[in-house]
């Protein structure tokens, strides 16, 4: 029974497929959300490329439909595609089978309910888990709810268009590799409505993922990019995660942009059109962010990393545009959610708005030293955070999301233990990489040693 209760993970259900999720679990989830849905009415279904989502989609709609739901399914899609469909039709909920970038012998679940309101632990997949777990399904409706087939894709396209001035756009020349995920079926769609030069890299639908992981957050995955970026002397690459609803990007140089970047170009394009607004990030993201943000007469709001605490912490204040580190952006004209296209085109109207290269915006932007993202396996989380503490006591601390130290001299860092995994993650950035290094190495040789 373990294993099958952690596939509920913060954000979404992730399992193993056969042994965790197979078509019966599936189902069952399904009738436990389906009585756990705050309000009643239409609930759209869809799901990625993998082997086994389609058939796991059939399951979660047969799940729904037993329980007496109506049902779109909207087929093969992208991840934000889901989410588009529940805001734009005022739809009950939403759920997409996928595991995103995880390898291709996983899948998943996202769910979200009325209003695109993502279901995590914390909003009501705690409840639906506790529900599954004790069989506690309700009856079979009396009367089964419908299925209808809905293809939503132009209707999709057309919205992530009005994010930007497609006929004022520069005629760039850019690489999109889509990692053999969804962004293979659904950027060829929005190709003739743009006046871009598109290289395609690895846009077959292939749910192994042949070529290299469809995560663009870890470098090895983008080095096809950059090869080709460099190669082609491109203006930029974009690089999309399994299902779609995040991206990264490579700058005219070939080198890789920080989501911390990628955040700050969008903010200061949504400044402009929302003028002393205030924007969401992670705790994980430069502080480049709150002092340029300020500078262009912005605010900043930190939240705990995660899809559900950004997109929540967005519409509690009332604020347009929200990022992470990893590539999700948020958008208020998108209902608050994440998309991977729509940041694409908001980045690219923002860059050609500012007749600039890419890389020039990056460098413009990057005030500090800033490293990727490292993990560590931490078999007592709880003794290593108190070594931290301990030892950083001479620094502000903070604990909104796991434990963030902040020094006088303007450097920081951030550790988080990972909810799933023995692994504790580390962000930190500094005024130089000299200064970064050091701080690196002396805060790896407090977690290490907790090990030694």
């Amino acid at each position: 029974m373990d294993a099958i209760t952690n596939i509920f993970k913060a954000y979404d259900i992730r399992g193993e497929v056969g042994t965790q999720l197979n078509a019966q679990t599936v189902e069952q989830i399904a009738r436990a959300y389906a009585n756990w849905l705050p309000i009643k009415g239409t609930v759209a279904v869809g799901h990625d490329m993998r082997p086994d989502s389609k058939d796991l989609a059939q399951a979660f709609i047969k799940g729904l439909t037993d329980q007496g739901v109506d049902v779109w399914d909207i087929g093969e899609v992208t991840s934000d595609m889901i989410y588009f469909a529940v805001g734009n039709w005022d739809l009950a909920g939403g759920a997409v089978i996928t595991a995103s970038h995880n390898p291709g012998k996983d899948n998943g679940i996202k769910l979200y309910r009325d209003k695109v309101t993502a279901v995590g632990l914390d909003s009501g997949l705690s409840e639906i888990r506790d529900k599954f777990l004790a069989g506690d399904l309700g009856k079979p409706a009396d009367t089964p709810g419908t299925v209808e087939p809905h293809d939503i894709t132009e209707d999709w396209i057309n919205h992530a268009l009005t994010f930007m001035d497609a006929d004022k756009t520069k005629e760039f020349r850019i690489a999109v590799d889509a990692g053999n995920g969804m962004a293979g079926k659904i950027f060829p769609e929005l190709e003739p409505y743009v006046p871009w030069d598109v290289h395609e890299m690895y846009f077959e639908l292939d749910g192994t993922f042949p070529n290299h992981e469809a995560n663009p957050m870890k470098p090895e995955n983008m080095q096809d990019l950059v090869t080709k970026v460099k190669e082609l002397k491109l203006d930029f690459g974009v690089a999309f995660d399994g299902d779609g609803d995040r991206a990264g990007f490579v700058d005219d140089t070939g080198r890789i942009v920080s989501g911390s970047s990628l955040m700050l170009i969008m903010a200061k394009h949504y400044l402009k059109k929302y003028p002393g607004a205030t924007v969401v990030r992670d705790a994980r993201m430069s502080h480049a962010i709150d002092e340029l943000v300020e500078k262009w007469g912005g605010k900043t709001v930190v939240t705990p990393v995660g899809r559900v605490n950004v997109g929540t912490k967005m519409r509690e204040i009332s604020a347009p545009f929200g990022g992470e580190e990893t590539g999700h952006f948020y958008f208020v004209e998108n209902n608050d959610a994440d998309s991977g296209l729509i940041a694409v085109l908001v980045a690219i109207q923002a860059l050609s708005d500012s007749g600039k290269k890419l890389s020039q915006l990056v460098d413009e932007y990057r005030l500090y030293a800033m490293g990727p993202e490292t993990n560590f396996v931490v078999a007592d989380k709880a003794t290593t955070f108190a070594r931290l503490r301990e030892a950083f006591k001479d620094g502000q601390q903070t604990d909104l999301d796991g434990l963030s130290v902040d020094f006088a001299d303007g450097s920081w860092f951030n550790v988080r233990a990972s909810n799933t995994e023995p692994v504790m993650r580390l962000n930190a950035e500094a005024k130089t990489q000299g200064e970064l290094d050091q701080l690196v190495a002396k805060v790896t040789k407090i977690i290490q040693g907790e090990q030694a």
